[in-house]
């Protein structure tokens, strides 16, 4: 299947990957600074946005298969790749496969969760999804109001009374009506861990970006990804929680450009 996407900017391209739930939209915060220096691939993946659910296999490996062949088909193979959160993960597990993606900035990514830490994540955002699917009739008035958004992203923000009301509504609305969703949560919580790859086996630059007050993938996991990816150069993000292109997002625009210069 092919993946809905856009393209902005001129310049080296760069891959954008939207995390669980999310869509293209989800980078509305960083898209104008990045396409003044980068021609930007935007993608909508499988059960998201306006790509449709895909007709086998809903998991994060089959999400991966699918960037690859979108990649290949597309003639893009090699192109540089930011990811956030489940996206972030999809960038680190094309690094690892070798040949797919360029330098890499991963932020704040899944799939190194262990023991209690699976159920955690599973059942908060479980229940954070039920309630977003439950309220969308009312969602315009929450997401316009500074106490009830704030209540509604404080498991993803580290300051959510900042954000714009458009993005928290798009981002409610992309949740509640991504149809992968469910599959895609029971996979990421109860399938297997990301895996890395030996010291010495990655070809280009690989960053990963992690906010200091993340709620979702706790700061312990930040560890992890670096002892699986040894290679990569792990950056701390102050007042920043799960969305680092949401709470910091001309931080976030540096370290990209930095990184996959």
């Amino acid at each position: 299947m092919d993946l809905h996407y856009i393209r902005k900017g001129t310049g080296k391209p760069l891959l954008l990957l939207h995390g669980l739930g999310g869509s293209w939209q989800s980078w509305t915060p960083l898209l104008t600074a990045l396409a003044a220096e980068r021609e930007l691939i935007v993608v909508d993946l499988p059960g998201h946005g306006t790509t449709p659910l895909p007709s086998g296999d809903v998991s994060f490996s089959a999400l991966a298969d699918a960037v690859a062949a979108f990649l290949a088909s597309h003639r893009l193979l090699g192109i540089d790749a930011v990811g956030s959160s489940m996206g972030a993960r999809l960038v680190l597990e094309l690094a690892r496969r070798g040949g797919i993606v360029g330098a890499v900035v991963s932020l704040d990514p899944g799939g190194f969760w262990q023991g209690w830490e699976r159920t955690f994540f599973a059942t908060t955002i479980g229940l954070s999804i039920r309630l977003v699917r439950a309220l969308q009739p009312v969602m315009p008035v929450l997401a316009a109001n500074t106490l009830t958004r704030s209540l509604l992203l404080a498991q993803f923000s580290a300051h959510p009374w900042r954000l714009p009301s458009s993005i928290v509504l798009q981002e409610m609305r992309d949740y509640a009506l991504a149809p992968s969703f469910d599959a895609l949560l029971h996979d990421l919580a109860h399938g297997a861990a990301q895996a890395g790859v030996p010291a010495g086996a990655l070809r280009h630059p690989m960053l990963i970006v992690w906010g200091r007050q993340d709620r979702v993938c706790l700061r312990r996991q930040a560890a992890r990804a670096v002892a699986r990816f040894p290679d990569a150069r792990l950056h701390w993000l102050d007042d920043c929680g799960h969305f680092p292109h949401w709470d910091q997002p001309a931080a976030t625009v540096r370290l990209i450009l930095e990184a996959t210069r």
